[in-house]
């Protein structure tokens, strides 16, 4: 079942501001629109297929894990999301696994032109690991293409996504599981505090930090103020570069040279 990272979503409270930042840091920027929740949403196309999903709640939802991140924590990365091949077998392979998921579950949106586009997410009560998503309308309505998908900074697709977990061990069984595959590498980082495992699905590269020691101090804080999940997100690009987090919202970005 070949997977690769669908999405990765940025809360912000200001949707405007941020879409100018982003605008500001290089990256094509367009309109994404309104769920029923009332949220609304800009996106960031790459070339891989996947996308940034930059989202704003102009009132509270207090019952939805994104918005009680950034109601608590403030802006940055809330989640991120794998493409199924099939929804319905990968969700229940998981859950004969033992991994427990909400859904399936319908999600939809409403273009700024009137268009409505359909989803179906299957979601994790622990965001250790990613959700779960696929299209019931055609995928270039959510995942546009073309020239949506080149940005001025060169960025071309996500290369990796650091994931904090609280048990390194426990984690790396979920992933097995959701994934379908073996970690390619498991251990802890000599000198740095911090025990690690690494999946790759295609190029993309998931890692997961379990923080071990004070040098890992920042894995600890993110646990504490925003909970398990992804911490940091790596885009290839043509040179290594580390995005301001003022103009990313809080978001830990950076660019890697794509050798």
């Amino acid at each position: 079942m070949p997977l690769s990272i669908d999405h990765i979503v940025i809360a912000v409270t200001d949707l405007d501001a941020a879409v100018r930042d982003y605008a500001a840091l290089g990256f094509t920027v367009l309109p994404g629109g309104e769920h029923p929740r009332g949220s609304r949403n800009a996106l960031v196309v790459f070339e891989d297929g996947a996308y940034l999903e930059i989202i704003a709640f102009p009132r509270p939802v207090p019952d939805f894990r994104w918005w009680q991140v950034l109601d608590r924590a403030g802006p940055g990365l809330v989640d991120y999301a794998v493409l199924p091949d099939d929804l319905d077998a990968d969700l229940a392979r998981a859950r004969a696994a033992g991994i427990v998921m909400d859904g399936p579950i319908d999600g939809g949106r409403l273009q700024p032109d009137g268009t409505r586009i359909a989803w179906r997410s299957a979601r994790p009560p622990e965001p250790d690991i990613p959700f779960l998503c696929t299209d019931v309308t055609a995928r270039s309505l959510r995942v546009p293409e073309g020239a949506a998908r080149r940005h001025a900074n060169g960025v071309t697709g996500v290369a990796g996504v650091t994931v904090a977990v609280q048990d390194l061990a426990t984690s790396v069984a979920r992933y097995r599981a959701v994934l379908g595959r073996e970690p390619v590498a498991i251990g802890g980082v000599p000198g740095l505090g911090f025990g690690l495992a690494q999946f790759r699905i295609g190029r993309q590269t998931l890692s997961l930090a379990e923080a071990q020691g004070p040098a890992a101090a920042s894995i600890g804080e993110h646990l504490v103020r925003r909970g398990q999940g992804a911490q940091a997100i790596s885009f290839y690009g043509p040179d290594d570069a580390r995005l301001d987090e003022d103009l990313t919202h809080g978001a830990s970005l950076e660019i890697v040279r794509d050798l």
